[in-house]
């Protein structure tokens, strides 16, 4: 994708205008987080600024940090903020329990290093992804610089949370490591305390039990009196060691599969997934979807750690044609959209009770963004490859 084309994707998926300088310095952020969903970065990086440039910035309320204990109760501080919002007082598993006592036990989830504690505090898995909470803590830290972006779909939904970088690498039962691509979305609970919550997308659905063995081996986020430095890109970076292996139990409560299996053209929508949190479209598209081995994963991210799944495909000379997929509910919302990848589109749901569903799935970009911008009415979904009415309940 062009410079150009970034630019125009800027300016038109943020509510807030953004300038030419802020699209610049966020381009030098996304060269430097080194993460695989480039585009996703600086998106995210982009409204992170709009949301300081309109909003303020005295966000932090220091009556936030006398509520209740924070471990173990995470997902409930954050849950109405977070991307991935919703009720997860039935859903999560607490990984902490209480000694004799009546004092929390977290040795088994806790791991510090350059001063920085990492404690794993809830878990919860619908097959398809994990949604993990975690405390971080350091005494020579001040969070409450970290700027906030938006989790709703527009600025007036008032709906904002900071954002925790991370890198490093993940597996599940001792699979091969795959890159962690998204960051911790949660709040700053003082000067020296960070709640958050992280989404693991599985490449694979999962049953039953299993373990998450989370390599960390970087943290670190921005700073809003940073905002006119030449490199504001996690300004406060800390390069370490935090390894925790997670159990967790796959909960298929509340989650449904709706087979579709249509095709038109070169596009097949297979099915859709409705969990509490999320909205997973399955859709095969034309090329060879061949699967890569662990052993040929491995020695092409030798040769380059940072490269994707579709660099890898393109390397071996493997093609397969990306599509756009938006999807509203009954009531001709927009879902957030979250990554999308070959095969699959993911959405969070946000709270909403989801009825209906109505997909739509494009082979050209620029259609894909206009109905962004437009909404379900857009004349853009006449071009959609694929559009189809889904009844959930």
């Amino acid at each position: 994708m062009t410079d150009e084309k970034l630019d125009q994707i800027l300016k038109q998926a943020l509510a807030p205008e953004i300038s030419d300088k802020e699209i610049r310095i966020h381009r030098r952020r996304k060269d430097k987080m080194r993460k695989s969903d480039r585009i996703k970065i600086v998106l995210a990086a982009a409204v992170t600024a709009a949301v300081i440039g309109i909003g303020g910035l005295g966000y932090f309320n220091p009556a936030f940090a006398a509520k209740i204990p924070l471990i173990g109760k995470i997902f409930e501080k954050i849950e109405d903020d977070v991307v991935y919002s919703g009720d997860y007082s039935e859903k999560g598993t607490v990984l902490t329990n209480e000694d004799h006592a009546g004092s929390l036990d977290t040795a088994d989830y806790t791991v510090s290093d350059q001063g920085i504690t990492l404690t794993a505090s809830e878990v919860y898995c619908d097959g398809y992804s994990i949604f993990l909470t975690v405390n971080i803590e350091s005494e020579d830290a001040d969070f409450t610089h970290i700027p906030k972006h938006y989790t709703g779909m527009n600025a007036a939904d008032d709906r904002t949370a900071a954002g925790f970088y991370i890198d490093g690498t993940w597996s599940v039962d001792r699979s091969s490591p795959e890159w962690l691509e998204n960051r911790f979305d949660g709040a700053a609970i003082d000067s020296h305390t960070f709640a958050g919550m992280l989404k693991i997308d599985l490449a694979k659905k999962h049953t039953g039990s299993g373990e998450l063995n989370l390599n960390v081996t970087g943290l670190g986020y921005d700073d809003d009196r940073m905002l006119d430095a030449e490199e504001i890109s996690a300004s406060h970076w800390t390069d370490g060691s935090w390894n925790i292996v997670i159990p967790f139990e796959v909960n298929t409560t509340d989650v449904k599969t709706i087979e579709v299996g249509e095709k038109k053209g070169n596009i097949t929508l297979e099915n859709v997934v409705v969990s509490p949190y999320q909205v997973i479209v399955h859709a095969t598209t034309p090329g060879e979807q061949r699967e890569l081995t662990d052993d040929r994963r491995e020695k092409l991210l030798s040769k380059d750690p940072d490269m994707t799944d579709a660099e890898m495909f393109e390397l071996l000379g493997w093609s397969f044609e990306p599509c756009q997929t938006i999807c509203f509910d009954q009531d001709g919302e927009m879902l957030y959209p979250g990554m999308e990848m070959a095969g699959r589109a993911g959405f969070a749901v946000q709270g909403k009770e989801i009825k209906k569903l109505y997909v739509f799935i494009f082979d050209n970009f620029d259609d894909w963004m206009q109905m962004e911008k437009e909404g379900m009415n857009s004349s853009a979904a006449g071009r959609a490859v694929i559009s189809k009415e889904i009844q959930v309940e």
